[in-house]
């Protein structure tokens, strides 16, 4: 980044000032909001007794928790870009801790599951972030910078699972539950004021580029349009998988009926969305059209290869940290008389090294090349989930936790590599392309967790293993080296160059 104001210091994670403040700001939000995103899940016992909620109904709130957040990110991706990230990620906090109100206090199984639902919202705080740490950091930088928001930021999930339980305790009495989840909600609240009054968008002498258009993203030839809608399909057949599992089929909750309005509507928004990209682009296919100007272009197929890589990244890590304490358990538990408690510590490394190796991917990408980075990591955790596949009860205790270890290395380094990518696409863009390949992410989650229902631990592990070499394929066919520069054009007209390396 070239542009003046844009400071271009080493990253001092003990500095509270200046892009380090803006770090340190934004991964404390995206904390925040997924302690809020998944404050319910350690409390599920007590809320559980206190609805008499059966398994099915358990199981309708987790899917219910992570449902909306794949077009949320969509949606949360258009207006950072739109607006910026300091009022959006600023309402999204204090909006989420007016759900996260009602649904502490909820009196009824129907309201605790539509605020739940609602709440999915919050899980797209993510993406506002990364287009906020973009703004503040040269792009030799911006790997190891997004690395440390997201593996940080993330860790709030895990900080819900350690405190929440804890403090329903302090609280004490059959409503301690409701407090500690109400608890999460006045600190977002808070926290939506401070962040508010203490980041700016963008640098002094910069300027915040906004896209043209707010519905869907600009893209530069006719194939990259067919390519956008081609894309654009899996994050509604994931939704579609979702209610499938809700429906008769499976869960029973909803109707066959009930079941086909929630398809016909996903096709419906499908048509609108595409419908919407049209409406942006069509101007590539109005007769005597010339194309953009090259500093105009970039490449869809980059927004396609690092929407698939996080499918296998971050989807897998979904998929895997909601199915391996258990399967340690069954597997080890009458050679090694595993205990529940024991699998349970065995199988939270696994989301565990995020902290640290999600900034390492952003740092090695930084270093030693983002396509290469992005390679080597879905090389390795091909190679890791293959290794995992061959686990059974033969193997020692050791020998397994070694393989899901070296797996995790990789699985988590490459979420961080996938985000030191975006932010070099298209600046003005960010959040809509942090929107989409987080979505993706959870797609990843929704299609492996559907195999698993289907085939043997084993072959889940296989499936993974099998998309990550195609991807890796396709990151080593597709995906550019982000070099040289990046041009936006200033509202005078004028243009900018920004500095890709």
């Amino acid at each position: 980044m070239s542009a003046a104001g844009v400071d271009h210091s080493k990253i001092n994670l003990l500095s509270f000032t200046g892009k380090m403040k803006i770090l340190h700001m934004s991964w404390l939000a995206f904390f925040i909001s997924f302690v809020v995103w998944f404050n319910f899940a350690p409390l599920m016992a007590s809320i559980r007794e206190t609805f008499g909620l059966s398994d099915q109904e358990v199981k309708l709130l987790l899917i219910l928790n992570v449902a909306l957040t794949i077009p949320a990110r969509i949606i949360i991706g258009m207006l950072v870009d739109k607006y910026g990230p300091k009022i959006t990620f600023s309402v999204l906090l204090a909006a989420g801790s007016a759900i996260c109100f009602l649904f502490a206090f909820a009196d009824s199984f129907a309201r605790l599951a539509i605020y739940r639902f609602l709440l999915g919202f919050v899980g797209a705080g993510f993406v506002i972030g990364i287009r906020l740490v973009s703004e503040w950091f040269p792009a030799k930088q911006v790997g190891t910078a997004e690395g440390i928001y997201g593996g940080w930021g993330n860790f709030g999930s895990a900080a819900a699972a350690i405190t929440l339980p804890t403090l329903a305790f302090w609280y004490g009495g059959d409503d301690g539950w409701r407090w500690a989840v109400a608890t999460t909600g006045a600190i977002a609240l808070l926290y939506s004021f401070i962040f508010y009054f203490s980041v700016s968008n963008n640098p002094k002498g910069t300027t915040y580029f906004r896209p043209k258009n707010l519905g869907a993203m600009e893209v530069s030839s006719k194939g990259d349009f067919l390519l956008y809608c081609l894309m654009t399909a899996p994050l509604y057949l994931a939704l579609g998988v979702l209610a499938w599992k809700i429906g008769p089929a499976n869960l029973g909750i909803f109707s066959a009926v009930e079941t086909s309005v929630i398809y016909l509507m996903l096709g419906i928004l499908y048509v609108y969305q595409v419908l919407q990209i049209w409406r942006i682009n069509k101007g590539l296919f109005a007769k005597g059209a010339r194309p953009l100007a090259d500093i105009h272009r970039y490449k869809f197929k980059q927004v396609a290869a690092l929407n698939l890589s996080y499918m296998v990244t971050f989807g897998s890590e979904l998929a895997v940290i909601s199915m391996l304490p258990l399967f340690f358990f069954d597997t080890f538990r009458e050679t090694a008389q595993l205990s529940v408690a024991q699998a349970g510590m065995v199988a939270s490394v696994f989301a565990g090294l995020n902290l640290l190796m999600r900034p390492a991917g952003g740092w090695f990408s930084d270093k030693f090349g983002r396509k290469t980075t992005l390679a080597v990591t879905l090389g390795g955790l091909a190679a890791g989930y293959f290794l995992m596949g061959q686990m059974d009860a033969s193997w020692s205790i050791p020998a397994a936790v070694a393989v899901v270890i070296l797996t995790s290395l990789f699985v988590n380094a490459g979420n961080g590599a996938v985000y030191a990518v975006v932010p070099l696409v298209k600046r003005r863009l960010t959040g809509q392309v942090a929107g989409m390949t987080g979505a993706f992410g959870n797609v990843g989650g929704v299609v492996f967790l559907t195999i698993l229902s289907f085939v043997s631990s084993q072959a889940f592990f296989l499936s993974i293993a099998a998309a990550a070499a195609v991807v890796f394929m396709i990151v080593l066919l597709v995906l550019e080296e982000p070099k040289g520069f990046m041009y936006e054009q200033n509202e005078d007209g004028s243009i900018e160059k920004i500095e890709l390396h």
